[in-house]
């Protein structure tokens, strides 16, 4: 085989290396649609805050919701919390409720909180809320893994991986004005 055959091969193989990985990587970030009994389970849930406290998921009905699956050992999560925690403080007043449901240790999460000055409503998860992340499209049941419910309680977005501020935005806002126009 000559140089530039074996050159030509090496490029072509890495191609269909460099092709297949980002396939595979498109495909594990891959969402599916959440089902009406996930939905329902997942406004139906009930867990601690992390000094303990039960909080319910029907506490904030009838707004828009953020519902956030992380873990405080898990980098693209805490990559993400600045953006959630200013888009909280830009519209926590318009009737938006972001919500971290952590898979991880109360004391760890209430140690994290406190290090990164975390405002919204955190609760503690653990392996039944990986099993209702797959059930609301998380597929992977990897995380970061961010839902968005309506007012109605409808999934209006689901996102593996983590989510910029500007994404979140663009969906949150106009459910914000459209909830505003409604009242």
């Amino acid at each position: 085989m000559s140089q530039v055959s074996r050159r030509n091969w090496l490029i072509a193989a890495a191609a269909l290396i460099a092709g297949g990985a980002g396939f595979a990587l498109r495909r594990a970030n891959m969402t599916g649609p959440a089902t009406g009994d996930a939905v329902r389970n997942l406004l139906a849930l009930e867990l601690s805050d992390p000094d303990g406290k039960p909080q319910s998921m029907k506490q904030w009905q009838g707004r828009v919701q953020v519902v956030n699956f992380w873990a405080t050992w898990c980098e693209p999560c805490r990559e993400e919390i600045p953006g959630l925690l200013r888009i909280e403080k830009k519209y926590a007043s318009k009737s938006l409720q972001i919500v971290g449901i952590a898979i991880d240790s109360a004391d760890k999460v209430r140690q994290f909180s406190k290090d990164f000055q975390i405002t919204y409503a955190l609760l503690i998860g653990g392996l039944e809320t990986v099993d209702l992340s797959r059930q609301l499209g998380n597929k992977t049941g990897a995380l970061p893994y961010t839902v968005v419910l309506d007012q109605e309680g409808k999934v209006v977005r689901t996102h593996l991986g983590k989510i910029s501020e500007q994404e979140l935005e663009e969906v949150i806002a106009p459910l914000l004005a459209k909830g505003r126009q409604a009242a």
